[in-house]
């Protein structure tokens, strides 16, 4: 695969010719240096092995972000992970962050460190927006990386049509991360889908450590735990506001 940067490189026979003026619009200086597997979905290794003491989502950490800067606090730090497991549309659109990552990166170097971001791969889309989706996860979370931020890779599977490409590009034996909120092991209509696709997880990538923002509660969580593998679980926002409103009833 080749690596273009901010202008379009384009082949010609074995000629190599740059067109002045284009723009890299699908962000391809994003994986150099990266190698490729399946689907040229690019390796996004871990950059860390710390265990988060914390995660906000995109939103909160936006929130954060225009709090300090309204006190003129230019350097402050937040000691927490943040991830995207919130709706597409907060995080993903023509000002999200795969297109101004430049402010998505100023954001994020004042927090500790971020889950890869979880581009929905929905059971009904197309094939190919599935594929695309999961590109980008590791394409965003391994440009991360490389401008020095702590990375955890964050896994989203669907049906079992997508294990041929959702684990693609995640080290082996390492910490991962997951996502709850939404689904998961609480609801009955869901949860073969989703313990099926946790037990291939293990089965594949072999994690030691395995993040749950939301509930980590279920039999096939008690099941890995017996099997050595260590589960930390974080609660929701949603389940923190609740929390909050019941505290001043």
């Amino acid at each position: 695969m080749k690596k273009k940067n901010e202008n379009l490189i384009l082949s010609e026979n074995t000629e190599e010719k740059v067109r002045t003026g284009c723009k890299d619009i699908w962000n391809a200086f994003m994986t150099e240096g990266a190698t490729f597997g399946k689907y040229d979905i690019p390796f996004c290794p871990n950059t860390t092995s710390d265990i988060p003491k914390d995660q906000v989502t995109w939103e909160e950490a936006r929130q954060i972000h225009r709090k300090h800067v309204a006190k003129k606090e230019e350097d402050y730090f937040e000691d927490v992970y943040i991830n995207w497991y919130i709706d597409d549309y907060k995080f993903d659109s023509s000002r999200g962050i795969w297109h101004d990552y430049n402010f998505a990166l100023k954001v994020i170097k004042h927090f500790a460190g971020v889950i890869t971001p979880d581009f929905s791969t929905y059971q009904d889309f197309p094939y190919p927006i599935k594929i695309k989706a999961t590109y980008k996860m590791r394409t965003f979370g391994y440009w991360l990386g490389k401008q020095g931020v702590n990375v955890i890779n964050n896994v989203r599977w669907g049906t079992e049509e997508s294990f041929g490409y959702c684990f693609e590009g995640i080290p082996e034996n390492s910490i991962l991360s997951i996502g709850t909120v939404g689904g998961g092991p609480r609801k009955l209509v869901d949860r073969k889908r989703f313990e099926t696709g946790l037990y291939k997880m293990v089965e594949v990538l072999k994690p030691h450590t395995i993040l749950v923002y939301g509930s980590a509660s279920g039999e096939c969580f008690d099941e890995l735990r017996k099997h050595g593998i260590k589960i930390v679980s974080y609660q929701s926002r949603t389940a923190r506001i609740y929390e909050g409103r019941i505290r001043h009833e």
